[in-house]
């Protein structure tokens, strides 16, 4: 038996931030060879990171990567290590993973199939490599000045064959595995940088899974972590397989800059499979493709299968606890990226501000539990305030809300106590920092002066909606106002399904410089606030959980803006329609690209409880309001991805500010019976 000790390393990398991305890197090769590792895989582009969108394009950017592999190269001594960086070849660009013998270069394998679905748009800036093909560069002198190969290779590294699958590449119907497998490859890489969704991780599982087992090799996978740019998040979650069995997983979700996991690999027993399959002997090899390296790889003991699943991967409640812990550690990111001094939430006592300030909590508790106190609060030193806290302190994560959350309730004559009560509670629950704001004079004098200035008075009966939109964009600079205070962040509250139809008023409760719920359906923000009170979420231990009892108020009632007089019992869904079936609208109509026709049938089968009539009602609405409000959209602030159905028109969702709005098609709805 032949045994390898392999690692993946997960990393929360930065675009362009070359000093932390290479000292990430630098640790986690340093981690790994402490642990004896010979072989480490890291994600792709870590040099860089993912998402320098046309940063890509300016030639520093890939000057700046090979004077980080220069760097690396000393710590690889004695090891085998995968780096992923751009590489400009022949004057093209393309996503590469470098692999490194003993602390040289031996080539660069090129990524054959660009991601361009969703938020992928590699196609912009890589060229997908052409299989087959190879070619050969002269290293600059930094690198030692020999010449490697390039393109459609792998690595014969002393004795042991090493292909790769670049993330992308794994998942076509064509991978790379299927041309490697005629060489005889032992182990394949996967360098990843795999964006997080709802149940992703298990399609991951399967392609490695069954790579292994169709391939007859050990597969390792690694992948970034956190939120890298802004919009994605990376769950991390390294893989390795042998012959179709897991045999070791990775954490998800860590607070930590990087992660490494370690296992040994047996090369005869893959050897052993693919005898088995009867590679054909004609198709054998081919030395035009080989990199030949000398390594010899140190004894190392067997370890059995590191499955290390944390006890909240196995609750019943998966969506709600990934939706906590993505977004969560999403915020955390990006508050400490851009040195952001905390959070400013404008908190109505509804669900969604309730969701925000809620889940700006949970960054501190899930931090401190995944990574520790003191880990946590240093990867946050640039807020000075949280230095001068007691660290042995029971109530730390209350301590640290007051100085990272603010929150400020701003009433005008038509809000109620139950709101009032409801975000008081909830702030006093999570110990954030509590204002009560009375913004009922400055609703009062904005109304007289339009008023006098067109010379009537403004009434519910013929200026409702304008009436309604003044409370909202008032209530703007104020919370601004705290944001600008605090050096920190202001959160916007919209969701998902309010970005459908336009139900939100620009520059009042759209304000802000992140959208962390704008990724997100209403009727699952308010099953998971439920879930978040009752059940919680699920700790070291499944009998351990952290659940917020003082989300009751905010879970007792129906949700409504407040924005029209009291007696008008205004409600969120008496303006708009069910929040289930606007989801599902949404749903059939911009992700499944359905006619209203076509999504009219899709409800009639689903919604039997209402008139064929009034689901032709909803459904109009929807239509005719998703397309007056595209440009609301447009300016929404960046948003968080959390599955296959978000609007934002940046990176996911583009649709014409300017149509023709679905005119033929609903007249041929409504003409249907």
């Amino acid at each position: 038996m032949q045994l390898i000790k392999v690692a993946a390393a997960i990393l929360n990398q930065t675009p362009l931030d070359w000093e932390q991305n290479t000292q990430n890197i630098i640790e986690a090769i340093n981690n790994a060879r402490n642990q004896g590792v010979s072989l480490l895989c890291l994600p792709e582009l870590c040099i860089t990171g993912y998402g320098c969108e046309d940063a890509f394009y300016a030639p520093n950017t890939c000057a700046q990567a090979l004077e980080v592999l220069v760097k690396i190269l000393p710590h690889t001594q004695g090891m085998v290590v995968s780096v992923g960086l751009p590489l400009f070849v022949q004057n093209q660009l393309f996503n590469t993973a470098c692999l490194i013998v003993n602390g040289k270069v031996a080539g660069f394998v090129a990524k054959k199939f660009l991601a361009g679905q969703g938020i992928h748009y590699e196609q912009r800036w890589f060229k997908a490599w052409k299989s087959g093909e190879i070619t050969t560069i002269q290293l600059p002198e930094m690198l030692g000045g020999a010449e490697v190969k390039v393109g459609d290779v792998y690595f014969d590294i002393g004795g042991v064959k090493i292909g790769y699958e670049i993330c992308e590449d794994a998942w076509v119907a064509n991978r790379p595995g299927r041309d490697l497998y005629k060489y005889g490859i032992d182990i394949l890489l996967n360098p990843s940088a795999s964006h997080f969704a709802f149940g992703k991780l298990e399609i991951r599982k399967r392609f490695v899974l069954e790579g292994s087992r169709a391939f007859g090799v050990s597969y390792i996978y690694a992948n970034l972590l956190g939120n890298e740019a802004g919009r994605a998040i990376y769950d991390g979650g390294a893989l390795v397989a042998t012959n179709g069995e897991m045999i070791a997983t990775g954490k998800r979700f860590s607070y930590a800059n990087w992660e490494v996991t370690t296992t040994t690999i047996d090369i005869e027993l893959t050897r052993l499979a693919q005898i088995q399959n009867q590679i054909p002997f004609d198709t054998a090899d081919d030395y035009r493709h080989r990199v030949q390296c000398d390594f010899t790889y140190p004894e190392c003991a067997p370890m059995l299968p590191h499955l290390e699943q944390e006890a909240w991967e196995k609750s019943p409640f998966i969506k709600e606890e990934e939706f906590s812990r993505a977004v969560s550690l999403a915020l955390f990111d990006y508050m400490r990226k851009s040195f952001s001094r905390g959070f400013v939430v404008s908190l109505s006592g509804g669900a969604d501000s309730a969701a925000v300030a809620a889940l700006c909590y949970l960054l501190i508790e899930l931090g401190i539990e995944n990574v520790g106190a003191t880990y946590f609060l240093n990867k946050l030193g640039h807020v000075k305030a949280l230095a001068q806290l007691d660290q042995s302190s029971a109530n730390l994560p209350h301590q640290i809300a007051q100085q990272l959350i603010t929150c400020a309730y701003q009433a005008t004559r038509n809000s109620g106590k139950v709101t009032l009560n409801a975000a008081a509670k909830l702030a006093k629950g999570i110990g954030s920092e509590f204002h009560e704001l009375d913004v009922e004079p400055l609703r009062e004098n904005y109304v007289s002066m339009v008023s006098k200035a067109i010379g009537r008075p403004l009434t519910w009966e013929q200026d409702d909606i304008t009436l309604q939109n003044i409370q909202a964009r008032l209530r703007s600079p104020g919370i601004w106002m705290f944001a600008n205070l605090k050096g920190a962040l202001l959160l916007s509250t919209s969701n998902r399904s309010e970005a459908a139809v336009g139900y939100a008023t620009m520059d009042g409760d759209t304000s802000g410089g992140v959208s962390p719920i704008a990724g997100i359906d209403k009727a699952f923000l308010r099953q998971w606030l439920r879930w978040l009170q009752n059940d919680g979420l699920t700790l070291a231990t499944p009998d351990q959980k952290l659940t917020l009892p003082a989300l009751e108020l905010v879970n007792n009632q129906q949700p409504t803006a407040e924005l029209r007089p009291q007696d008008s019992h205004q409600t969120d869904e008496g303006d708009l329609m069910p929040y289930d079936l606007l989801d599902d609208i949404e749903e059939h109509a911009i992700r499944d690209k359905r006619t209203p026709l076509e999504c009219l049938t899709m409800l009639k089968a689903s919604y039997s409880q209402y008139e064929v009539a009034q689901l032709k009602t909803w459904t109009d609405k929807f239509f005719k309001l998703w397309c007056r409000n595209q440009w609301k959209r447009e300016r929404y602030a960046p948003s968080f991805h959390l599955d296959d159905k978000n609007l934002d028109p940046k990176t996911w969702c583009r649709f014409p500010i300017l149509s023709g709005g679905f005119k033929k098609e609903l007249a041929e709805m409504w003409a249907h019976g």
